[in-house]
């Protein structure tokens, strides 16, 4: 199975019915079985907000979140003893407010993206190790963005103790100079899930830091052949593993919704059992 989607819902002007700025969750549910929630990352939303969202969506449909800033090292970390007390309390609090889509079997992943400044060294293997203990057998997918992991002495460990650790090696298209940014890597970790994330490949807007820069290492639309070539791996993906999950993050000038359309069409696939909202893009 593979099923496509985009992170966040709500900046997707395409989908909305009435033409604003920002779309709903129920607009968006017309259109795809799955979203990455990115306002988790910032602050761990309530148990009311992610019961609310559960009642506006299908049962069939999935979520992905974000792991909080605090779990994935973005709050800055004094010495190697990454497990605090705030911290383990940021675990407890996180896991509590998913057990509802976790209960109706709504909950994709918790996706960990760790900054750039996370290497490949023994305090950070450990730390995943941590993380697993941590969340129990609650799905877990891992982003890297410090391409120490995926160099040619260690991508194979790297892919193994994920593999033992049971955590979904996110597979990402992005910029990548060979000091920053990580490699498309076509590995999978699971036998039963695989993940793309796709924040395309404008390499000024990425490595250039700036006012705009959360817009603009995200500008950039697919075109027709790089989406056919996407098509390729996502099916030779699909072949090892039961579900392939792609999530566009290419939206810093909306252009995520078109190509996540467009590479659908390019599959050949449909998504049964949309919300009530339908309407053709193409």
């Amino acid at each position: 199975m593979i099923q496509i989607g985009l992170s966040t819902w709500a900046d997707h002007p395409a989908l909305s019915v009435e033409g604003k700025p920002k779309s709903t969750l129920e607009e968006y549910v017309g259109h795809f079985p799955i979203v990455e929630v990115d306002s988790s990352f910032y602050a761990i939303p309530s148990l009311s907000n992610v019961v609310n969202w559960q009642h506006q969506v299908p049962d069939n449909f999935k979520f992905i979140f974000k792991a909080s800033r605090v779990m994935t090292l973005h709050d800055g970390v004094d010495g190697d003893e990454y497990l605090t007390p705030e911290r383990r309390i940021e675990f407890t609090n996180f896991k509590k407010v998913m057990q509802p889509l976790i209960q109706n079997g709504q909950l994709e992943s918790v996706l960990f993206q760790f900054p750039p400044s996370f290497r490949c060294d023994l305090t950070n293997i450990r730390y995943l190790f941590e993380i697993r203990q941590m969340m129990d057998r609650i799905p877990i997918s891992v982003e890297f963005r410090n391409p120490s992991w995926f160099t040619e002495a260690v991508e194979e460990d790297t892919l193994s103790y994920l593999e033992r650790l049971k955590m979904i090696n996110v597979i990402v298209d992005e910029p990548f100079d060979g000091n920053q940014g990580v490699p498309l890597v076509l590995q999978v970790t699971s036998a039963k899930k695989a993940m793309f994330r796709l924040h395309g490949r404008n390499a000024q807007g990425w490595f250039t830091s700036g006012k705009e820069w959360r817009k603009e290492r995200t500008n950039y639309r697919y075109s027709t052949d790089e989406l056919t070539e996407l098509a390729q791996w996502v099916k030779a993906v699909s072949e090892r593993v039961e579900e392939v999950t792609i999530i566009f993050n290419n939206n810093g000038n909306h252009d995520a919704v078109d190509n996540a359309k467009e590479l659908q069409k390019i599959l050949g696939i449909r998504f049964e059992g949309l919300g009530p909202v339908q309407m053709d893009l193409f």
